[in-house]
């Protein structure tokens, strides 16, 4: 059995970087007008962060340092929705819908996160 089917944690961890090269591709896809060239960059950093400070709260020091990091996952998951929804994809049904999926990704994350956040109290 490998670590990945022993343990929830790493699967969230894969779900985490999964999303964030996702997000990637997607990036690598787009027209990079202005707009959506600072909007990518946010979207990029934000993505990467959520799996980054997921990472961060498994190896925290105490309760109060692991809920303050899957709160700034949540957080991360919240803004890369956000900055998904900017990106435009210039009449693009398969980019437009590869958009709306990893922004149905980044709420998933975000209840998932909610949901640990509730339990921890």
């Amino acid at each position: 059995m490998t670590e990945k089917q022993n343990s929830k944690t790493y699967d969230l961890e894969d779900r985490t970087f999964e999303f964030a090269k996702a997000v990637r591709i997607l990036v690598r896809k787009l027209k990079l007008d202005i707009a959506n060239s600072e909007d990518a960059k946010q979207v990029v950093r934000s993505s990467g962060s959520v799996g980054a400070n997921y990472i961060e709260a498994n190896n925290a020091l105490s309760k109060k340092d692991f809920v303050m990091r899957i709160k700034i996952c949540r957080k991360e998951a919240k803004e890369s929705r956000y900055w998904l929804q900017l990106l435009e994809t210039f009449g693009s049904a398969d980019l437009g819908a590869e958009r709306v999926a990893l922004a149905g990704e980044a709420q998933e994350l975000m209840n998932i996160f909610g949901a640990i956040i509730q339990k921890s109290k």
